[in-house]
């Protein structure tokens, strides 16, 4: 406990300090709160703790407070047993705890805790000059709480471009966040940081993440965690703000908006911009920053056109197609790890057995596997010669030295952006930046020939302005 030093409570409350790390910065339901209702109900009367409603009701129309749904059809009704009559509750984000029409959701009221924290970047690195423009506009983001995009190449270097931004936000006492749509991002980002920024607290939240109840000056988290905060970050970094589910539903969107500072600098990253993002950028309306070279100086390796047949039709008979085959037996001989990416589960699953005719230890991986981390970091120790995966490996996941396959490049499920971002996963590292990229086909479409475009436009800019050795 230590005494309080808001002007708007009596000089003589006492701040307890568990309860202000546990809740400055987030809205949370009773039951995900480690403290007994009496000790809330203590807090409430001093007006360190505050509350509001679940849901709002407004002219016949219900709002969940928590993820900002108001769609009807996504509330439903039940007997409640807390209240003793009907409730609505909001089932879009029921997987997070039930938010009903009785249910408020808790927030800290006090005084912010202070982030009096030693900050020391190890990290001893050379930026390209790419880089150093883009570190240069995120800096002065940080320090002008304004907003910016950093538009870069799959490969670029983007984490480290934040280095020195974060490193000023933290000196300030800011609390940063980066956000990304994705878990493995989260697992990806969250060593690294902890490696450049070794004195302070790192959370890393993702569903079952042990750091949940963690107060600190930098967390690293999904999209959906952000669900729980809000008015807690004076800097948020979304990273592959382009990416599913992120572009896709409002509700996270919301979120990163709810989760941030009134006044807070936004830094958004990604490789491949939405339609509308990029006309506002090159008609001026969007702050941005461009890097159309990777760190190494080396051009993005382009895709190569593959007609296989009907391989839908051969996969249903069982039958990898020949085409195919070679390649991956190619791989298997040079001992070149390489990422087979499929449109749907189903088919990856039924190709799974096949491609195991090749070698043994070729895995499968996808959204919902439950072995999911293990496979990847079985990846990166070279225990698996291939892995076969859905879209899910599409961007935020680095291994050093593999060629990439795309079977049915021409399926819906790989739009431009998608194979922009799975093309990038080939060349990323200094020590290995070249790579083979082949979209397996039957049939040419046009997000195949815009991704084509958009990659050789890339090298193009990146020749003309001396950024490729």
């Amino acid at each position: 406990m230590k005494t309080n030093t808001n002007p708007d409570l009596p000089s003589t409350t006492l701040i307890p300090r568990d309860i202000q790390l546990f809740l400055s910065g987030r809205s949370l339901l009773q039951q995900e709160l480690p403290f007994s209702q009496k000790i809330m109900n203590e807090h409430l009367s001093q007006g360190l703790i505050k509350l509001k409603p679940g849901i709002r009701i407004q002219h016949r129309t219900l709002r969940c407070e928590r993820c900002a749904n108001t769609v009807m059809r996504l509330f439903g009704r039940f007997p409640c047993a807390n209240c003793g009559k009907e409730c609505s509750y909001c089932r879009k984000c029921i997987m997070m705890g039930r938010v009903s029409t009785c249910t408020p959701l808790y927030s800290w009221n006090g005084p912010i805790p202070e982030n009096n924290v030693t900050v020391s970047l190890q990290w001893q690195g050379e930026l390209s000059p790419g880089q150093k423009l883009a570190s240069e506009a995120v800096l002065q983001a940080i320090e002008s709480s304004s907003e910016i995009l950093i538009w870069a190449v799959c490969g670029a270097g983007k984490t480290e471009v934040l280095f020195a931004g974060i490193e000023k936000a933290l000196q300030l006492g800011h609390r940063v966040c980066i956000a990304t749509p994705r878990t493995d991002v989260v697992l990806e980002l969250a060593p690294r940081f902890k490696k450049v920024f070794p004195t302070i607290d790192i959370a890393a939240l993702y569903g079952g993440s042990d750091d949940r109840n963690l107060y600190a000056p930098l967390t690293i988290s999904t999209t959906h965690q952000l669900l729980r905060f809000e008015a807690a970050f004076d800097a948020i970094v979304v990273d592959e703000v382009d990416a599913f589910p992120y572009t896709f539903d409002e509700s996270l969107q919301w979120a990163v908006k709810k989760a941030a500072m009134l006044r807070s600098a936004n830094i958004y990253l990604t490789a491949t911009p939405s339609a509308t993002w990029q006309i506002e950028c090159k008609v001026g309306k969007r702050p941005h920053i461009k890097i159309p070279a990777r760190y190494h100086r080396k051009p993005l390796p382009v895709p190569a056109f593959t007609w296989c047949g009907n391989w839908r039709k051969q996969l249903e008979k069982e039958i990898i197609p020949h085409k195919i085959i070679q390649w991956v037996r190619q791989r298997i001989t040079a001992k070149k790890q390489a990422l087979v990416f499929f449109p749907h589960i189903e088919l990856m699953e039924k190709a799974l057995p096949l491609f195991r005719r090749l070698h043994q230890a070729i895995e499968s991986v996808h959204a919902e596997d439950p072995e999911r981390k293990e496979k990847v970091e079985s990846m990166r120790a070279k225990k698996i010669p291939i892995l076969l995966t859905t879209t899910i490996l599409e961007r935020g996941v680095t291994f050093p030295n593999i060629d990439v396959a795309v079977i049915g490049a021409e399926d819906d499920t790989f739009t431009e952006s998608a194979l922009v971002q799975i093309s990038g996963r080939v060349g990323r590292s200094a020590s290995y930046p070249s790579g083979k990229i082949t979209f397996f086909h039957y049939g040419r479409t046009q997000a195949m020939i815009k991704a084509l475009t958009h990659i050789d436009e890339m090298n193009q800019e990146a020749q003309k302005k001396g950024l490729l050795s």
